[in-house]
């Protein structure tokens, strides 16, 4: 069984829950009944670092708001599977896309919508407030609460491990 820093090395691709994990799980309600999210900024520069290079991204969120799709979508994410009430699903036809190896995918949720994706996949990993189900399937657990950092975590940790953090930021 190899350890979290080797499973890093692994690492090709990643997945992300919303609700949770790039926004926290107290959402405030928008008079429309639209919830409204918050973004880390710190997450958001890391996914963007990611892509350009070369790390493929998806989102797979069982919510579906335009905004959502919009921070993303903004930040140069191109997969993102919004609504999605079969998980497993986006992903296979995620991978399949990009004909990617689940065991090369670090997937971060923190709820039961997400246990059988991070089954599947060969790096779960989740931020600090997840739930006691999905915690007992990850490698890492992120000292962070999902909104508050815990992409930036994971992302930066697999970009140190490839030598791709650096103090170049002319990417």
């Amino acid at each position: 069984m190899t350890n979290f820093k080797e499973d890093l090395m692994k690492v090709k691709a990643f997945a992300f829950d919303v609700d949770g994990v790039l926004s926290s799980d107290c959402i405030p309600m928008h008079p429309s009944g639209e919830p409204m999210r918050t973004a880390n900024i710190k997450d958001g520069f890391a996914l963007q670092k990611a892509i350009k290079l070369g790390y493929n991204i998806a989102i797979i969120t069982g919510g579906n708001t335009k905004s959502v799709f919009t921070r993303y979508q903004n930040l140069g994410i191109t997969d993102i599977y919004m609504g999605s009430s079969h998980k497993m699903t986006d992903l296979d036809h995620w991978l399949n896309k990009y004909n990617l190896d689940a065991d090369n995918v670090m997937y971060m949720g923190d709820d039961l919508p997400d246990y059988h994706v991070m089954e599947r996949v060969g790096i779960a990993v989740c931020p600090a407030d997840a739930v006691q189900e999905v915690k007992s399937l990850c490698k890492y657990i992120s000292d962070k609460k999902g909104g508050e950092g815990c992409v930036r975590d994971v992302v930066e940790q697999v970009l140190r491990a490839h030598g791709k953090w650096g103090s170049d930021y002319t990417w």
